[in-house]
Order: C-alpha cells, then structure tokens, then sequence
C-alpha cells in the first residue's frame, strides 16, 4: 500500500488538477469525495484509477477496496483534495467514461438550457433518476458534469441515468421528428398551465438558466410551453424545484 505524506508529490499535484473543469479535462477523470459517492461508483463499476484515504479512514473503513489499490496520505493532503468542509476521509479519482451514450430518441428527457448553478443541475438529475426518465441532456451553457458540486448533488445519480450533452437547438427539431412532444417552459400569455397537458410515454422538458429563462431561440422549438402557477407572492420557482413538479407531472 502506497503512502504520501508529502503536499509536493506529482501525484498530489495531478490530483489536485481535477478540481478545474481544465484538468478534468486534460485528464479524463474526476474527483468524488466521501463513502457514499465511492460506494456508487463501485456498485456501478466504474472505472475508479485510484483510491486515497487517511489512515484513519482506512482503519474504520469496510470499503470493499484491495489494499493494493489504497492509497494512505496524511490528513492535510486529504483536505487539499477534499471540497466539503468536514471531510470523510475519503477521496477517488474516477475515469471519464469514453464511450458517449447513444441518444435513443424515445422514452422521457429533460433538457437543461444553460442551467449554471452547480446545486440546480445536481438536484434535477437527480430527480429525474428518481422519477425514471430516460436521460438528461445538457445544452451549451450548462455547468460542467462533473463539478463537485454537482456530484454532490447528484449523489451517484449520473451512474445510474445516461447523461448527454449538445446542441439544443439542433436536438429539439429530431426529437420532435421521433414524435417525442417537446415542452418549453415560460411565463407569458402564449404558455399553458402544466396541469391542462397530460402524460405521454415520451415528452421532452426543456428547463431554463436560473436567471433569463429558456432562450427565445430554444422556445420557438418547441410544441408547447408550459408555466407553473405561482399563488402567493413569489415571482418565480427555483428552477430545480419546477423541474421536479414538471417531471413528475408526466410520470403519470
């Protein structure tokens, strides 16, 4: 079992790369912190290249992890690489998967029109795993996958749920060609209560960035755009918590 107690080891530095979207990157791997990201991945066989944890951790740890595959570093190092203020103990470092998931143009999507708050994508993905939609598409704009942030508000989620990213404006027009209705979401007198749409076995929601909406380019695409009433004061919902009620909506 390898042990580093050293802030200036090469393998230290490289890790710590993995915290910007550009090294990410460059390397082809990311960062994920904590026992039950790890567990996720495992359970998923991703491919995890390395496993680095305190001494400590790794005397309390029932991971099922191979010593040789352990990685021992003291508690400072351990916190240079961890993003939560409380760290586990535990970081790894997991391998961007090559293969790009193939868009099978059926089934339920949602569509992110950059979404940039780390929290909202996380929180949505994650949602749309629970409610069994089929993917999640992240349009030009939207913040990076594998974000800590995000993978923290995913909890393991993009192991389980086929996540894609592209152009919206030319993903739109062939999922309507397929016969997956597409549905925009806005605030004005040409949208229609969610509640007057019903469920389809396929449907398409397009959500918006937190603070300009869907674009009127992506809206104009659309079959339908749809608003959610609002009765107290508010002036809008989290986007995160629209996404919810929407995807839920056409569960059913």
């Amino acid at each position: 079992m390898e042990k580093i107690l050293s802030m200036k080891n090469q393998k230290v530095k490289q890790w710590k790369k993995l915290q910007t979207a550009k090294g990410r990157k460059e390397a082809k791997a990311y960062l994920i912190e904590g026992t039950h990201l790890l567990k996720e991945a495992i359970k998923a066989a991703a491919d995890i290249q390395e496993v680095v944890m305190t001494e400590t951790f790794f005397r309390q740890s029932d991971l099922p992890i191979e010593e040789r595959d352990i990685i021992l570093v003291s508690p400072e190092i351990l916190a240079s690489l961890a993003q939560t203020e409380t760290p586990q103990g535990v970081v790894a470092i997991v391998q961007i998967p090559d293969d790009v998931p193939k868009l099978d143009y059926k089934g339920k999507y949602i569509l992110l029109d950059q979404v940039q708050d780390p929290g909202n994508v996380g929180t949505i993905i994650r949602t749309a795993d629970a409610a069994g939609y089929t993917g999640v598409i992240l349009g030009e704009g939207s913040v990076d996958l594998y974000n800590d942030k995000v993978l923290r508000s995913m909890q393991g989620s993009h192991f389980h749920l086929p996540i894609y990213r592209g152009n919206l404006l030319e993903l739109i027009p062939e999922l309507k060609s397929s016969g997956i209705p597409v549905y925009g979401t806005e605030l004005n007198e040409a949208a229609v209560d969610y509640r007057t749409v019903f469920p389809t076995d396929a449907v398409a929601l397009v959500l918006g960035n937190e603070g300009n909406g869907v674009s009127k380019k992506i809206l104009a695409l659309t079959d339908q755009n749809l608003y959610i009433p609002i009765f107290g004061e508010a002036e809008s919902l989290n986007v995160a918590v629209a996404a919810g009620i929407l995807l839920y909506h056409f569960v059913g």
